[in-house]
């Protein structure tokens, strides 16, 4: 039998992309209608704080969006579709629920969760069958999925002046240092183990580790706010 692997046939490529694209949006639409106060001491530029669009029409856009994202994921299979609604669960849980801006643990495995039901469902569209992962695939999300619970908060460390005013109690904001610790630990961690995992040639698993130890060190030895910034653009490496 067939089972869903990385991409099958180039041809799958948009179908991916869109979907990604189409499910970023409706989270993206519900997260900038949560804190519309924040963004205009942080993100000046973003589509509300810039009045390109109001809060009341970015409101009926973010519910529009969800029956969207369910019937266009049900065109390929009810697994996609089951991706689609454990994402937009995950996005109220973490928006309109509040996970966003309460304990950080929470909020990391909320976040954890978001990315794997992405990964799940961009997976399943990309493979030769639309249904199942095969295990490969199972252990790829598995493994992204402890990678983000263990070092999401590189997002949060860029945006501590501004989750600072609004109250909100992220890993760097609560235990700066150990935060910033923690992470490159983690990520020297996921290096070393994906190596080793994924049989890495030796030339591979030394580049491998030694990205993870420089983002790591990045983040433990620049501490402000634009280098936070640019140490977060080489963590999306």
């Amino acid at each position: 039998m067939n089972t869903s692997a990385p991409l099958t046939d180039i041809s799958k490529l948009p179908h991916v992309i869109f979907w990604i694209w189409l499910h970023l949006l409706q989270f993206d639409v519900s997260n900038q209608t949560m804190d519309p106060e924040e963004d205009q001491k942080n993100k000046m530029d973003r589509p509300l704080p810039a009045k390109r669009i109001s809060l009341r029409n970015a409101l009926i856009l973010r519910w529009i969006l969800v029956p969207v994202c369910w019937l266009w994921s049900l065109r390929y299979s009810y697994s996609v579709l089951y991706s689609s609604i454990a994402l937009v669960f995950l996005t109220v849980l973490y928006d309109e629920c509040g996970a966003h801006a309460g304990n950080f643990v929470v909020r990391n495995a909320v976040n954890a969760a978001g990315f794997a039901s992405f990964e799940a469902g961009s997976t399943l569209i990309a493979g030769s069958n639309n249904v199942s992962l095969d295990q490969i695939a199972i252990y790829s999300v598995c493994i992204s999925t402890g990678i983000f619970a263990t070092t999401i908060q590189a997002q949060d460390f860029k945006d501590i002046p501004g989750d600072r005013t609004i109250g909100r109690r992220t890993l760097p904001i609560v235990l700066p240092d150990i935060a910033r610790e923690t992470l490159m630990i983690a990520l020297l961690f996921w290096g070393g183990f994906l190596s080793f995992f994924w049989s890495l040639e030796t030339f591979s698993m030394l580049t491998f580790i030694g990205i993870s130890s420089f983002v790591g060190l990045r983040f433990v030895s620049r501490r402000n706010v634009p280098e936070d910034q640019v140490s977060f653009y080489w963590y999306n490496l």
